[in-house]
């Protein structure tokens, strides 16, 4: 789907850890044609580095270090926006369970988040974006008019979990998240929240692929 518009739209879609925000950013994208950020990705990259490069991911003043020395470049590739570290993307790595662990350590530093911000802004220059994270609509892109908050029951999301192989304490990394000092997962103002804990993704993304047409209907109304 063709969007035209003055200046490049971002669609914001936010929520809980395995809330679906991956898959239905992804639809998002490509039902509208629109470059895919997964900011959550970006956090990995640098708890992988950390690891990597045997940084104490508990200490605050180490962590952010990296920030300022590391070798990094935005790059689009097939419709994805990745951070690439001395050229080249760690996929497979980020996705470990060593990097799982540790990545919601480094995502609480301040300076990192203050990185991570300036970074995920740049990411503009690819075009209309749908960026999924945790703290896009309320520190990243405040200003979009697009934003979503998804959710579902913590069993739901427990089993999801559990279905990709993967068994996380998603209390203690909801707490985490929603408790630490810099840009904190909270709802934005103006968002639209959806608890799919009883949708598909085909139904959760449709829900807003129907209210993202509904703002630019509105919005294109307004200017005639």
């Amino acid at each position: 789907m063709y969007i035209k518009s003055k200046h490049p739209i971002v669609i914001a879609i936010v929520g809980t850890s395995a809330s679906g925000k991956s898959t239905n950013a992804k639809l998002v994208a490509k039902a509208f044609d629109f470059v895919h950020v997964d900011t959550g990705a970006m956090y990995r990259t640098l708890a992988w580095y950390c690891l990597k490069q045997h940084v104490d991911v508990h200490n605050p003043k180490a962590v952010a270090a990296v920030c300022r020395r590391w070798k990094t470049s935005l790059k689009c590739v097939e419709g994805h926006v990745i951070l690439l570290v001395d050229d080249y993307f760690p996929a497979q790595e980020i996705r470990t369970a060593e990097v799982s662990a540790v990545v919601s350590h480094v995502a609480a530093v301040p300076k990192v988040r203050d990185w991570m911000k300036k970074t995920q802004r740049e990411c503009i220059q690819f075009g209309n974006l749908v960026m999924e994270g945790r703290d896009i609509g309320t520190n990243v892109f405040p200003e979009t008019d697009f934003k979503y908050y998804l959710d579902a029951h913590p069993e739901e999301r427990s089993r999801r979990r559990a279905a990709e192989g993967v068994h996380e304490n998603l209390a203690a990394r909801d707490q985490r998240d929603s408790q630490r000092a810099a840009a904190p997962l909270m709802i934005a103002l103006g968002a639209k929240v959806i608890n799919n804990s009883q949708l598909t993704s085909d139904q959760t993304s449709g829900l807003i692929i129907a209210d993202v047409k509904e703002k630019l209907a509105d919005r294109a109304a307004a200017v005639k």
